[in-house]
Formats: C-alpha cells, sequence, structure tokens
C-alpha cells in the first residue's frame, strides 16, 4: 500500500477517527497528516504523537491555527519528534507556543535528522525564540539545517531579533526561503540594533 494524506480541517475528532489516524502512522500509510484546526481532547493528541514518534513514512505534518496549545501538548510532540525521522515539514502556524514553548520544543527540532521546513508563523514568539531559531542555521559546512522558515506575523520580535536572524540567515547557505510577512520590520526609530 502507497502512503496516503490525511488532511481534516476545522473539526472535532471522534475518539474513532483518532483511532484510524494513530493505525495509518503505525502502519507507516500515511505520508501527510494535515489536523488544521482540529479539536482534539489531551488524551487524543497523546495518542497521536505517541504513533508518529514511529511513523517512518509520515513526512509531512500540518498542526496549524491552534491545535498545539499547551505546554503539555508542546511536551508531547517534542517527545514525539526526538523518536520519528521522517518528518521533513512541521507546520505549527497560528499555535500559541510562545517563547518558552518553544524553548521546550528545540532541543527535538535540533536534533531531527529529515527537517527541512518550518512554520512558526503566529506563534507569539519574541526575541528568545529567534536566539532558538538561529541554532537551527547551522553555518555553511555544518550539518544539513532548515531550508524553508516562516515567521510571518509575530510582532513580539524586535529588531535586535530580526538583525539577529539576519546574521543567522546571512551565514546559513542552507535557508531558500524565509517568510517574515505580517511583521513590523523596517528601520528601527532611534534604538540601536
Amino acid at each position: 500500500m502507497l502512503p496516503s494524506s490525511i488532511q481534516i480541517s476545522g473539526e472535532p475528532l471522534s475518539g474513532a477517527e483518532v483511532r484510524d489516524i494513530c493505525r495509518g502512522l503505525r502502519d507507516n500509510a500515511v505520508r501527510l497528516l494535515s489536523l488544521r484546526g482540529c479539536r482534539l481532547c489531551d488524551r487524543d493528541f497523546g495518542r497521536i504523537c505517541r504513533a508518529l514518534a514511529g511513523a517512518t513514512s509520515l513526512a509531512q505534518l500540518n498542526l496549524n491555527l491552534g491545535v498545539v496549545s499547551s505546554p503539555s501538548r508542546i511536551k508531547q510532540l517534542a517527545e514525539a519528534l526526538r523518536t520519528n525521522r521522517s518528518i521533513q515539514s512541521l507546520f505549527l502556524h497560528g499555535s500559541p507556543l510562545t517563547d518558552a514553548g518553544l524553548a521546550l520544543l528545540n532541543p527535538a527540532l535540533a536534533l531531527h535528522p529529515a527537517l527541512v521546513a518550518l512554520d512558526l508563523g503566529d506563534c507569539m514568539l519574541g526575541d528568545e525564540a529567534i536566539n532558538l531559531i538561529c541554532g537551527l542555521l547551522p553555518p555553511d559546512g555544518a550539518k544539513s539545517g532548515l531550508k524553508e522558515l516562516t515567521l510571518s506575523a509575530n510582532p513580539g520580535i524586535t529588531p535586535k531579533g530580526w538583525s539577529r536572524l539576519a546574521i543567522a540567515v546571512a551565514h546559513s547557505s542552507q535557508v531558500r526561503v524565509l517568510n517574515l510577512d505580517y511583521n513590523p520590520l523596517g528601520e528601527a526609530q532611534g534604538s540601536p540594533l
């Protein structure tokens, strides 16, 4: 059986649907899992994370629009990413991660061997998160890193944070796509970088 995709948007997930998703992940029958804006209980989120930890066919995981909505869910996702070796694209756009949440997730992201695309748009990030993200952009000649990074709609990042990111990107030959829309970029008035 060829791996397929599961795409559900904005729906509450039933226990039966969660069981089917977990079975597909465990059977390595899912290449793309998108649960964009879906509502599910913490127990079911944990079940999905445990199943995706061992999935070897899953290349793209979309948990946009608040699916990863608490520190406990961030920790569960981080645990899954520590074990998973196949995810290439991770989308968390619109999740209230904050700097503290990204700090919980970052060790798993930094060690993930296949991750090349990361969407952290509208995740309520600030300069502390930028410092962590810069670590995901290794300098030329180092291990492979992100090729696509989205940080759209994170107005809490200051000009100093954006400057740090620009320096990290300039020293990384891996990044090919950088999305920064809906951020107050531009010249800082009266504040030194």
